[in-house]
């Protein structure tokens, strides 16, 4: 530690000095373009004295403010446009410092008005020149030593050399980055040119690559310029673009790489250590989502936050995400030893949030839930615990009702008991139309959810999504073991189709419909268009490297009991309100009758699925289901 501090002070002792030099050398040749070259006799009567006498003052009022602004926090090495910003900010305002100075003491008698202004412009030259420089060489001598003097020549005599060519595809601002990157790291690249659709740049050039056009000139383009590599920056390609892309990189063996939007890196920087093999996450084609960073910190700063199901897909995910809104505690519920331990490691080490409280237990477990509320009083609470495997849930019904109806009933009431601010349940679109157990289970969740909200002062809300994109209950991890092991894979029907989205976009949403809320809302999300299944699977082969039906079969086995050959996000007496964001609807009830058994007697609701999970009688749940959800159908396989 001693040794790096030494080494950090003669850093920036260094930069000091040569400043200095610069500063030094500014006013003097300040005086030298003001007088001539020091040829004017009224310089040597006047003043060559002054010049000699002011001109430590003026270097020590600049070093002295550059080192109040912390103009040396940056090594040179490392220069941006925002240092050089600032070093002419400090500048200017040492300058107009000293203009004050001189105007008060000497009132500019004997003092050349032009001396300040030639002095600041030489000397925001020089101290930003040697700055350029500095970060000029370095990154230059860090990528040629890399590969040694030899190369370096080869280079300089044929460039390019044995390097692959590269084209770069996606917005200007994401490729100048991966530019940037590609030029200080020591990666065998080398950039041809640049695509994407935007005319007003097209014959232009980014670091001096050439922007040759849109996607769409794609093929002739890889051709005339004999591209190897493409990396793609799938932010603002839009859906189809990337599956587009990856097709014809296949067909012409072109490798192809990807750059993860630029809200899914922590540190807020594209860095070529990002770039990735393409997955099916990006062939989603779904753009970042925008969030309202100072609504979230509102309701989420400095509160106790309460996430149940912690250590599952969404619930890790909510995790992650709200550590980035400084609430003041995390209280992570999961009935899972190993899941939870992984999640609140994960927050401790890897996002340094340590201020977590990680409970072993279960939902429907009604004394830990009241003494977990006793001991942390949440003020938010997110309740992503479910059980939502459909085909598991059509063979264990009694297990639904117990972890989705009874164990959601006692937190919601426990959280209206303490008058807890905020309750987000974490809903499905299996709930629209419910054709399976897990469905109607969480249909009931919803409609208690209402109940408890004609009459409680806290705000409950319910989120309803579709599939989420490598979730424990996705086909997509399925997919990938099936394609590892050489096949078949199985898909249900060649029609079937799903709404998805990843786990981060879901989390995220959950997220801000927890902030938009004012009570009693069931909140969907701007899910897209439906995939079929069959031609994701197909997708996945080609990912993999690997051509359908030849080298993988498809195999078709049928809907599994409880499924749906397709997804919806709405029932009926349904109606979508639009929301101030743009990825959020909010659902209202055109039929105040759904709810009015749960109205009149909650309690002895509760009490007849209390009564229906303990006998496990199967068909006794599905029926009584069905009188309590009028739209609930069985689907006979």
């Amino acid at each position: 530690m001693k040794r790096i501090f030494l080494s950090r002070y003669f850093s920036i002792t260094v930069m000091i000095l040569i400043d200095m030099a610069v500063l030094v050398f500014a006013f003097i040749f300040s005086y030298a373009l003001r007088f001539d070259f020091f040829r004017s006799d009224i310089f040597e009567q006047k003043f060559q004295a002054q010049m000699f006498n002011w001109v430590w003052i003026f270097v020590a009022v600049k070093l002295f403010f550059f080192l109040v602004f912390r103009v040396y926090r940056t090594m040179w090495r490392f220069s941006t446009m925002n240092d050089m910003i600032k070093l002419f900010q400090v500048l200017v305002f040492a300058e107009l410092v000293l203009v004050m100075v001189i105007a008060y003491f000497y009132r500019f008698a004997g003092f050349s008005r032009a001396i300040p202004f030639i002095d600041g412009v030489l000397s925001f030259t020089g101290c930003s020149g040697v700055r350029f420089v500095t970060r000029f060489l370095y990154v230059y001598q860090k990528k040629y030593d890399a590969y040694g003097f030899t190369e370096w020549f080869r280079k300089v005599l044929k460039p390019g050399g044995s390097a692959k060519k590269l084209l770069l595809i996606g917005p200007h601002d994401n490729v100048e980055k991966l530019l940037r990157e590609i030029e200080e790291a020591p990666i065998d690249y080398n950039p041809i040119g640049i695509l994407f659709d935007d005319k007003r740049i097209y014959g232009s050039a980014i670091r001096g690559i050439p922007v040759y056009g849109s996607i769409d000139d794609f093929d002739h383009v890889a051709k005339d310029t004999g591209a190897e590599s493409v990396f793609i920056s799938s932010a603002s390609l839009g859906t189809g673009n990337v599956s587009r892309l990856v097709e014809k990189c296949e067909a012409c063996g072109i490798e192809c790489k990807v750059l993860p939007p630029l809200d899914s890196i922590i540190d807020g920087r594209v860095s070529i250590k990002s770039l990735r093999d393409v997955n099916y996450e990006d062939l989603l084609g779904r753009p970042p989502v925008q969030l309202d960073t100072g609504q979230l910190r509102e309701y989420i700063g400095g509160a106790t936050v309460l996430v149940t199901g912690a250590g599952g897909s969404i619930g890790s995910e909510l995790c992650r995400q709200l550590v980035r809104f400084d609430p003041d505690r995390l209280v992570l519920l999961d009935s899972c030893e190993e899941h939870l331990f992984n999640i609140h490691v994960q927050l401790e080490d890897e996002y340094g949030f340590e201020s977590v409280c990680p409970l072993l237990g279960r939902v429907q477990d009604g004394n830990r839930i009241e003494k977990l509320f006793s001991r942390h009083h949440p003020g938010v609470i997110f309740h992503a615990a479910a059980c939502k495997h459909v085909p598991l849930m059509e063979a264990n019904p009694s297990e639904a009702l117990i972890n989705n109806i009874i164990g959601s009933y006692r937190l919601m009431a426990a959280a209206d008991r303490h008058g807890v601010e905020r309750f987000v349940l974490v809903s499905t679109d299996k709930a629209v139309n419910p054709t399976n157990v897990m469905g109607a289970s969480k249909r009931v969740a919803e409609l208690i959810l209402h109940a408890i909200q004609e009459r409680s002062g806290s705000k409950f809300m319910a989120v309803r999504f579709g599939n989420v994109v490598g979730s424990s209950g996705s086909v997509i991890p399925i997919f990938r073991r099936q394609i590892a092991k050489g096949g078949p894979v199985t898909v249900t029907h060649p029609e079937a189709t799903r709404y998805f989205m990843t786990i981060s976009e879901a989390s995220q949403l959950i997220l801000q419909a927890g902030a938009v809320g004012s009570g009693g809302e069931i909140f969907i999300l701007e899910m897209g268009t439906r995939v079929n299944i069959a031609e994701m699977a197909r997708d996945l082969i080609l990912l993999s490297g690997k051509e359908p039906d030849k080298d993988i079969e498809i195999k078709f086995t049928g809907l599994r009991p409880g499924e749906k050959l397709y997804e919806e996000l709405i029932t009926v007496g349904e109606g979508i309100v639009n929301t101030a964001h743009d990825k959020l609807m909010v659902l209202r009830s055109e039929d105040p009758g759904v709810f009015k058994r749960f109205r009149e007697d909650l309690p002895g609701c509760i009490r007849r699925f209390e009564e229906l999970a303990a006998c496990e009688d199967e068909e006794n749940i599905r029926s009584v289901l069905a009188q309590f959800i009028p739209e609930y159908r069985k689907i006979d396989s």
